[in-house]
């Protein structure tokens, strides 16, 4: 098994996964961001790394983020497909970030952490704007692999998990206030921006098996 890495020089070996993992995806309308080999169009900030292993990606340390150098995002519907081990294992998608990133802060600030994390509270679960918007259900699965769709559609983010909707806000609505120092900052974000995959912290692995993006049509 060849393993390939984001954010690191070394070559490591890892164990054989033993998650079977589903072949990817080749729905009519999407188009793939990451394709099962390297990091082509992709870069990484911060500590941390992913590699790829036996066609996945893998979060390894953090806090870092692995993000998409080639095209900002407006106006379509972002795809993830990923697998968590245990129901804490945290990692998010990161959307809206509006400039390319040099460390792994400014995108948790300026743009919007979809968040992955089933054993949080209703505010820090999977498929929340991570803070700021209150779950409408929790569909997450552990163990499982999981299929997140984030619409971007101007001003207006809406995400459903594995088919149920868990969140729909619109930038100007009602947010809690901050409380931690780690929680973004409040503030209006760009209707168009980049987009990453953390890695979070050394407990947390994460695997993630498809990245893909269409443009919103007339259904959506």
């Amino acid at each position: 098994m060849r393993i390939r890495r984001a954010g690191s020089s070394c070559a490591v070996l890892f164990a054989l996964l033993v998650f079977t993992r589903p072949a990817r995806a080749q729905s009519r309308g999407w188009r793939e961001l990451w394709d099962g080999k390297d990091f082509a169009g992709w870069e990484h900030v911060g500590p941390g790394r992913f590699v790829i292993e036996d066609g996945l990606l893998k979060t390894e340390g953090g806090m870092g983020l692995l993000w998409y150098t080639r095209e900002k995002f407006g106006a379509c519907v972002i795809r993830t497909v990923y697998k968590t081990g245990k129901k804490d294992d945290n990692s998010g998608v990161f959307i809206r970030i509006p400039e390319p990133p040099s460390e792994p802060w400014m995108p948790v600030n300026k743009g919007y952490e979809v968040q992955i994390d089933d054993a949080e509270d209703d505010y820090h679960i999977t498929g929340v704007l991570y803070s700021l918007t209150k779950a409408l259900a929790k569909p997450g699965k552990t163990g499982e692999w999981n299929t997140m769709d984030i619409r971007l559609d101007g001003p207006r983010t809406i995400v459903v998990l594995n088919g149920v909707e868990v969140t729909d806000f619109s930038e100007g609505g009602p947010v809690p206030p901050k409380r931690k120092g780690y929680e973004p900052d409040r503030g209006p974000r760009p209707n168009y921006g980049y987009i990453g995959l953390q890695n979070h912290a050394g407990s947390d692995t994460v695997y993630f098996k498809e990245v893909a993006v269409r443009p919103l049509s007339k259904a959506d």
